[in-house]
């Protein structure tokens, strides 16, 4: 394929699918009103968990299976991947939740308090249990976003608020704002925190398990910490919530005291784009191909999203998430 290709957003489904067919020697143009990564993108407010494993406690197996290329991806277009591993625990009154996530989940070990000290010194004596997935990691999603923003402009890439008329393949991976022509794409609002405290140290994303919505606290580094994320049928997209801050803010008090004490730095809320059964598509609408539906696994499963699209474009291989009522 030497003909040029247009992707439609700079989030990060665009910017990994213009990294892999830039990677391949194929022309790229990505068209995006902002020039830049930031607070418009659903991507930005991300967690950045590399968690495949965790995530199969509701997600069905391609999220497991595919999630476990983003790591290596990550890290060979060079975004620092900090792979300590995660926790998952869980408060006394919910002990069974812990037992059930057990169950849904593999890749994990069942540690005590002594072991879960040594992991996390400031958890020393909070709880008497965990599941330590030691083959995950994380990364910063804005430093990633920035980082391969930059990279691809190094590498020749074009960046323009508007499509051209230049022709060639076009690549919609615009998220929630391709519904114009995803009739059955949706939205999932998802509000997030980020705090500040100079009396709590953690190594690795810790999830609190919590009845209503998967809770997560992930560090960022200098007593800077990402605390998310509610997961709300809506596609609002600017709103945050006096109930969701507050259950999002008592969980955190609930994990360590020293949150009680923490300086509020953001309150983020965005929607996340998602098909009906929560799973990634990759669809052909006549000249156009849309990659889209990336749920709350946007860092996790882009990079195998962006690797399918540009076999697709290149060989010919079909892939596994290819929509077979639009391909």
């Amino acid at each position: 394929m030497t003909e040029s290709v247009t992707i439609l957003g700079g989030g990060v489904a665009g910017l990994c699918v213009a990294a892999e067919l830039s990677g391949r020697n194929v022309p790229v143009t990505v068209c995006d009103p902002e020039p830049v990564p930031g607070p418009h993108a659903c991507s930005w407010w991300a967690g950045g968990m590399l968690a495949p494993f965790c995530e199969g406690e509701t997600a069905e197996e391609p999220v497991v299976r595919l999630g476990q290329e983003s790591g290596a991806w990550w890290e060979r277009h060079g975004t620092q991947v900090v792979q300590n591993g995660s926790l998952v625990i869980v408060l006394e009154r919910d002990r069974r939740e812990l037992d059930r996530f057990a169950r849904r989940t593999e890749g994990h070990e069942s540690i005590d308090g002594t072991r879960l000290a040594a992991l996390e010194p400031d958890l020393e004596g909070r709880f008497d249990r965990a599941l330590y997935f030691a083959q995950e990691a994380h990364i910063s999603p804005r430093e990633a976003l920035e980082g391969l923003n930059e990279k691809l402009r190094t590498r020749g890439v074009n960046f323009s608020a508007e499509p051209g008329n230049s022709g060639g393949q076009v690549i919609d991976c615009r998220g929630l704002s391709a519904r114009d022509r995803i009739p059955d794409l949706r939205g999932v609002k998802g509000e997030m925190l980020v705090l500040r405290t100079p009396d709590l140290s953690l190594s690795r994303p810790v999830r609190l398990l919590h009845p209503r919505f998967p809770l997560y606290i992930v560090p960022r580094g200098d007593g800077v910490f990402m605390l998310g994320a509610t997961q709300i049928e809506s596609s609002e997209r600017r709103r945050a919530t006096v109930r969701s801050v507050m259950e999002l803010l008592s969980a955190a008090y609930a994990l360590h005291p020293a949150f009680g004490e923490a300086e509020l730095l953001e309150i983020g809320v965005d929607a996340r784009p998602a098909f009906p059964d929560n799973l990634p598509r990759i669809r052909r609408h006549g000249d156009t191909l849309y990659v889209n539906g990336l749920f709350r696994h946007g860092f996790l499963l882009a990079p195998a999203m962006a690797r399918m699209t540009a076999d697709f474009l290149l060989n010919g291989t079909k892939p596994e998430v290819m929509d077979e009522n639009h391909g």
